[in-house]
């Protein structure tokens, strides 16, 4: 059977998903057509050779509509009988766009095809997509969940609770992150995944002098009376500070098979082993990362301790500190330059640059095997297997 390696790996800085953020002056078409562009200069592939193009983008409105991924490709430069689609798995788009590519190298039905991904918070916010008073559940959704669903936001109070998880403990995770992405841009750790744009470097959410005490006087992000009547366990600890903010990025990831890179000259960054996807109690939405790390270690053939190194996308910290009690993983090995809390949640975008800062951390550390899993809106998650090479 054929194999699939990742031979380049690029993302954009990050910006804030806000008017005055750094990369708001950019259309979300080109920034993806940035990386895109990159990833082809810096892998020196001829583009012509590249079967698909498949890119992550969730709130697929206005000027994310269209199948971004295809103008960005135009936009790019690449030549027009290069193909691209856009999918949809929330938050986890594009970690699904990489499964789909990898899929279609070991089956023979691709032999170079790009995966990526684009959000831009500023331009499109989240929800730009359901027009006021428009339901996009119907009325199934309605009967099955009679009480109605709840909000992200309200999940991660939900998993807070189940957990025991306490303010404390939250904010303490989030100053980590924020931490240890200050440490590796300090280091330059990032320098070889970033392709600046437009004069911006670096990412603008990460606070290098975050503390616990400045975090311990944020307000709840998510407190409404209707919910604390509905559900009396919440002690409404998320706040802004636990929380990934909202972002715009762009990131890339080149796919091929070993036998393909050889003939090519590249040299790939990790194998992609393993994949899984499931599906969870949509109250509970962010939950899902447990059962797919379960799936995908099964799948491998592998166990938790034989993992070097992961990324859990950092939704929230009640997710991954949820997940670190569920799987008994040890949070030295959990994303190691910092997460989504610091770094930035550009939902269409994060699946790939979480890749991309794992292929990168997985060869600076000379790492083994890699996991990556990601939660999803509506009860979702992807987790999948990276293999040093």
């Amino acid at each position: 059977m054929r194999d699939a390696v990742i031979v380049e790996a690029v993302r954009t800085p990050v910006g804030k998903g806000k008017p005055n953020g750094s990369l708001a002056h950019v259309h979300p078409v080109q920034l993806l057509a940035h990386t895109l562009r990159t990833l082809v200069e810096r892998s020196g592939v001829d583009p012509a050779l590249i079967d698909d193009v498949i890119g992550g983008t969730v709130d697929q409105v206005g000027e994310q509509a269209m199948n971004t991924t295809r103008y960005a490709v135009l936009a790019a430069g690449l030549p027009e009988s290069v193909p691209a689609t856009t999918v949809d798995r929330q938050c986890g788009s594009s970690q699904q766009a990489v499964h789909f590519a990898a899929q279609g190298v070991i089956s023979g039905a691709y032999d170079l095809v790009v995966a990526c991904g684009v959000e831009s918070m500023s331009r499109v916010p989240m929800w730009s997509n359901v027009p006021a008073g428009k339901d996009p559940f119907g009325p199934g959704v309605a009967e099955r969940y009679p009480d109605g669903l709840v909000p992200q936001g309200i999940s991660a109070e939900l998993i807070a609770a189940k957990w025991s998880l306490t303010r404390a403990r939250m904010d303490e995770f989030a100053v980590s992150s924020h931490h240890k992405a200050a440490a590796a841009w300090r280091t330059g750790l990032f320098d070889a995944e970033v392709a600046p744009l437009d004069g911006v470097a670096r990412d603008e959410s990460v606070r290098p002098d975050s503390t616990p005490e400045t975090l311990a006087g944020l307000k709840p992000a998510y407190y409404d009376p209707g919910f604390a009547e509905r559900f009396p366990q919440i002690e409404w600890n998320v706040t802004a500070g636990n929380a990934s903010p909202i972002n715009d990025g762009a990131s890339a990831v080149l796919i091929t098979s070993s036998d393909t890179a050889a003939r090519l000259g590249l040299r790939p960054l990790a194998r992609l082993h393993s994949f899984a996807v499931t599906g969870s109690d949509p109250l509970l939405m962010l939950t899902g990362v447990i059962p797919a790390t379960e799936k995908v270690l099964r799948r491998a053939g592998l166990k938790l301790d034989d993992i070097d190194l992961f990324e859990v996308n950092e939704a929230f910290s009640s997710v991954v500190l949820a997940w670190q009690q569920e799987t008994g993983a040890d949070l030295a090995k959990v994303n190691v330059h910092g997460g989504a809390i610091a770094l930035g949640h550009p939902l269409g975008a994060s699946g790939t640059r979480l890749t991309t800062t794992l292929v990168h951390a997985m060869r600076e550390r000379g790492a083994r095997y890699a996991l990556q899993t990601m939660c999803e809106a509506g009860g979702l998650a992807n987790a999948m297997i990276l293999e040093g090479v």
